[in-house]
């Protein structure tokens, strides 16, 4: 294999090493007292502009000089359909307001770690969405399809043993403990409404990549359809926070973490 063929594969680990970081630098800001709701703001206020730039630094550079791509401008018109406005309000809708809120409030109940974790349930429950609605082809004889099968179950699984069993603490600082202590390690109530927080995230995240897929071939300019889903979702996002948090103290950014998590969330 070549350095295309393992040019996707490169690009998944890193930015699953960013998405490491992401959780670790967001755990740290809402312990801190930062607003869920903001850092969601925030985050795709500063999403909105980087991609901005990516779009005038490529895509229409790239427009200008690509007769193919000149050619279905024209098409279109310059304008936007309906379909793909309405496409960009829910893609906002699901990734911003559900997706990216609900995963805060899960990892405020749980930890980071639990929350990455969890974050192996996207591809699981995408592909079950894509299933549904027929854009992924199911065929038993081969060995594909047995593989996302065995993993979609397998991450359920797992993800249902993560829900109702905390765990035992393995390393705590306090060495003397009795040994009739009643043990807390089932039914921790915060964890399990975390748990749920971040399932509805992951479920909602799965929607996302769905729907973005449908837009991209109604509307194939990636970077211009990222960059209307951030403002989409910056507005979003805005609104939900006026109606949730009332707090003007809440949109305060300082030169420490607060800053830190919304400019990393672009990544």
């Amino acid at each position: 294999m070549g350095y295309e063929e393992w040019k996707a594969y490169i690009l998944c680990v890193f930015s699953n090493i960013c998405l490491a970081g992401y959780n670790i630098v967001s755990k740290v800001s809402l312990n801190k007292g930062m607003s869920r709701y903001v850092l969601v703001v925030y985050g795709y206020a500063f999403g909105t502009l980087a991609t901005a730039i990516l779009v005038l630094l490529f895509e229409r550079l790239h427009a200008l000089t690509s007769i193919a791509l000149a050619a279905l401008i024209r098409n279109h018109n310059g304008k936007m359909s309906k379909a793909v406005l309405r496409d960009i309000f829910f893609l906002g809708l699901l990734g911003a307001v559900f997706g990216r809120t609900l995963y805060y409030a899960g990892m405020e109940y749980t930890s980071a770690a639990f929350a990455s974790a969890m974050g192996n349930l996207i591809p699981s429950f995408t592909f079950v969405l894509a299933l549904l609605f027929r854009m992924e082809k199911l065929e038993m004889g081969k060995v594909s399809s047995q593989a996302k099968i065995g993993g979609t179950v397998g991450a359920l699984a797992g993800a249902t043993l993560m829900t109702i069993y905390k765990g035992v603490v393995v390393i705590s600082p306090h060495t003397h403990t009795s040994s009739h202590e009643p043990s807390k390690a089932f039914l921790d109530w915060e964890w399990i409404k975390g748990s749920l927080c971040l399932l509805t995230s992951m479920l909602s995240l799965s929607a996302f990549y769905i729907l973005q897929t449908a837009t991209l071939r109604k509307y194939p300019a990636p970077l211009t359809i990222t960059g209307y889903m951030c403002f989409s979702g910056t507005l979003l996002g805005a609104i939900m926070t006026l109606i949730l948090d009332h707090k003007l103290s809440s949109w305060r950014l300082s030169w420490d973490i607060s800053l830190i998590a919304p400019i990393y969330s672009v990544s």
